[in-house]
């Protein structure tokens, strides 16, 4: 390798409990080490497609490739970043040169997945939770074969349109896993990942098959262990023992505003070693291939918990001037620094080109993706027909084939059944679901007994039960949310769901707003929908929370009012696979109300009463949740006065927007501007729905420790309120 900088060198003097040793110098040789040879319990030795894939890996570990050819791997990752970020002039290209060893022995040496495939099973998962450094990924694609990832595609870092997006997302990018940006969101992610592989393994593996076999690599930085939410996710990994998931810190000690001892200087290995991680320490993460290699093998070894590699880095690695400094953070380099560096790198090509014997290298990851790929679907076809049962189930989780008449479990209610909260109605509909889908699982912040979700007839997912569903997530919301983001990513057919009091969504909007921009299907059980919780007051009583969550996109906010549309509240939560639903659930008893149906909640909004004709009411009253029933009885009232009126709810404005304008014309007819709503929350947005001539009953100031019917009295959340705006408008 060139000689160290000046800069390079800096961090090299810096104390040994934070900093590396000083670099070798030495140019030896070694031998990459080719990809294990995956076992596959009960398969035939002499199967054609084993022996090509036996073949094909003999082949590439008979020839020993010397550091030289490592060397350049590790150049090319290294410049494909440098030149996408300075065609594009922004980004984050110190990342990926500091970690371009890291990503060269992952996806050279020891990942397997199949390029041409990006949505294999089992394949290991990769996580980039520094998202920042996206050009990593997307170069390490590009060298082992995703057709997401193409030469024009890295020339087209960051533009409009583009497959390589400014930080990693999984809708836009085949072969990536799950969309990261905000720090810390990633390895949360990648527990969730972690916790569905040991959770499908330990449903589906038997003794003569491993069918579930894979591991969740993720690299994270400074940033990311700064944030709360890494701590968090990284507290349960340890408790659940996920042995299959291997993080490397890349300690560069560099962040946006300059060296970490700004505010960062707490012992991260400690910690983790806390948490009930296996933890190892690279000091030589430039070029010590070898002890990268060794890191990883100790931590395959590891079964029992997870493992943080501790990797110390030089953020720009090769950059004469801005190695190791906050200006190679997120920024291209310039177009001088860009030939300073190709030349301290000793690097001639021009921008964006793969030396021949790179590329020739890096090829055979098609042809042994695709073996690897043929020898798991051969030896899935011996699993169906040992474990038919099994198998079906492990299918609809794989390609999200739910069971047919899956819908017809979730129970039914009348006007004649008996008033109850919505989230006691919510948990018979979520004990329902378990029982008839395969890939229904989840669980509560600390709250099960209140939010009411626990899964009766499964116990605890544990270190030791991992093939349990429910999920005890701790007073962890924010982790939660994105552990669950893991999970519905790592296969389509698992569905998880989330608990705590809709207050708390605060504490995990982060992750709920990526559920909606990753297109993750989570669904989202939020209890103690309003004031109307009563006692606990203002802390706990969520106010603009509907409406913000209304003006996120991609999700769907459903406030049901009764037993009947919480069971289609979940209906549509378990149908829409590609985006959010969040459900607002009371805690006080509601009756199930004459003319609600599941149907309608498909529709988002609907009359569930109708004195008028022509459609031409004199006044439409709405309502969501448990002021529904308060606009149904205003309504009987006015219209025991002679009035024609129209009662509807509108318990999910996503899909009511969804429908067809003549739907939505015979709902809320534009020439009747006489309209009132109710709800427990802020009145803002509501003015889409009233008009400007209507009148929206809310609650626009936070709320008061007191009894529920207190307070609804005293925020003029009445019956007598909704007749008066009524007649007010009219």
């Amino acid at each position: 390798m060139a000689s160290l900088t000046s800069s390079q060198a800096s961090i090299l003097a810096r104390p040994s409990s934070r900093r590396c040793s000083p670099l070798p110098t030495d140019r030896h040789h070694v031998s990459l080490s080719p990809r294990d040879l995956p076992s596959f319990p009960g398969l035939r030795a002499s199967s054609p497609s084993l022996r090509r894939l036996r073949g094909v890996i003999s082949a590439h570990a008979s020839a020993a490739t010397e550091v030289s050819l490592v060397d350049k791997s590790v150049n090319t990752i290294r410049f494909l970043a440098i030149d996408a970020v300075e065609k594009a002039k922004s980004g984050h290209p110190g990342l990926p040169m500091g970690c371009a060893p890291i990503g060269h022995i992952l996806f050279d040496e020891v990942m397997k997945y199949n390029p041409k495939n990006p949505y294999w099973f089992n394949r290991d998962r990769f996580i980039l939770s520094a998202g920042h450094g996206c050009m990593l990924h997307y170069a390490l694609l590009h060298l082992a074969g995703y057709d997401s990832v193409r030469e024009q595609d890295l020339k087209n870092f960051r533009q409009w349109e583009s497959r390589t997006p400014g930080h990693p997302e999984n809708f836009e990018t085949p072969g990536v896993e799950v969309t990261t940006g905000p720090l810390g969101q990633g390895i949360a992610n990648a527990v969730g990942l972690a916790l569905a592989e040991k959770h499908l393994a330990a449903r589906f593996n038997k003794p003569d098959s491993q069918i579930v076999d894979h591991y969740t690599y993720a690299i994270l930085g400074d940033g990311c262990q700064m944030e709360g939410i890494a701590n968090e996710a990284c507290s349960l990994a340890g408790h659940w023992g996920l042995g299959k998931l291997i993080a490397f810190y890349d300690d560069n000690h560099i962040s946006i505003d300059g060296d970490t001892e700004i505010a960062f200087t707490e012992n991260v290995a400690t910690r983790f070693e806390a948490l009930g991680w296996h933890v190892i320490w690279v000091k030589n993460g430039n070029t010590g291939y070898d002890d990268i290699r060794a890191a990883i093998k100790e931590a395959k070894a590891v079964q029992d918990k997870p493992t943080l590699i501790k990797i110390t880095t030089t953020i720009g690695y090769g950059s004469p001037n801005k190695a190791n400094s906050y200006s190679v953070h997120g920024s291209a380099l310039g177009e001088k620094e860009v030939d300073a560096t190709r030349k301290n790198l000793g690097w001639p090509y021009g921008p964006f080109h793969v030396p021949e014997d790179v590329k020739s290298h890096w090829s055979r990851h098609v042809s042994e993706g695709a073996a690897l790929e043929t020898e798991w679907n051969a030896k899935f076809a011996d699993y169906e027909k040992k474990y038919p049962q099994e198998a079906a189930e492990l299918k609809s989780i794989v390609t999200v084939n739910l069971p047919t008449g899956w819908e017809k479990s979730l129970p039914t209610y009348t006007p004649e059944s008996p008033a109850d909260a919505t989230r006691n109605l919510s948990q018979q509909c979520l004990n329902a679901l378990a029982k008839v889908l395969p890939g229904f699982l989840g669980g509560s912040a600390d709250l099960a007994s209140s939010n009411m979700t626990l899964l009766k007839m499964f116990g605890d997912f544990q270190k030791n039960a991992p093939e349990e569903r429910n999920l005890r997530f701790g007073v962890r919301e924010h982790s939660m949310g994105a552990i669950c983001n893991g999970i519905t990513c790592h296969s389509p057919g698992l569905i998880p769901y989330c608990a705590t009091f809709f207050v708390f969504t605060d504490y995990m909007r982060a992750a709920i707003r990526l559920s909606a921009l990753s297109q993750a299907g989570v669904i989202y059980v939020m209890t103690h929908d309003s004031i109307g919780l009563g006692e606990d007051g203002p802390t706990h009583q969520p106010i603009e929370h509907v409406a913000s969550f209304r003006a996120m996109p991609n999700i769907l906010m459903l406030r049901p009012a009764d037993g009947t549309e919480t069971a289609g509240a979940y209906k549509v939560a378990v149908e829409n696979r590609k985006r959010p639903s969040i459900l607002a659930l009371s805690r006080q008893k509601l009756p199930h109300l004459p003319g609600t149906s599941v149907e309608g909640v498909e529709k988002g909004g609907y009359v569930i009463s109708d004195n008028s004709t022509g459609n031409r009411p004199d006044v439409i009253l709405m309502g969501t949740g448990s002021e529904l029933e308060i606009a149904a009885k205003a309504g009987e009232k006015l219209r025991g006065e002679g009035r024609a009126v129209r009662v509807v709810s509108l318990v999910s404005w996503e899909l009511f927007d969804e429908q067809s304008e003549e739907y939505k014309e015979s709902v809320l007819p534009s020439e009747v501007s006489a309209r009132v709503s109710i709800e427990a929350g802020s009145t803002f947005g509501w003015e889409k729905m009233v008009g400007c001539k209507g009148k929206a009953i809310g609650v626009d100031s936070f709320g008061a420790s007191a009894p529920a019917d207190v307070l609804y009295k005293k925020f003029g959340l009445t019956v007598d309120a909704v007749v008066a705006a009524a007649k007010e408008v009219c």
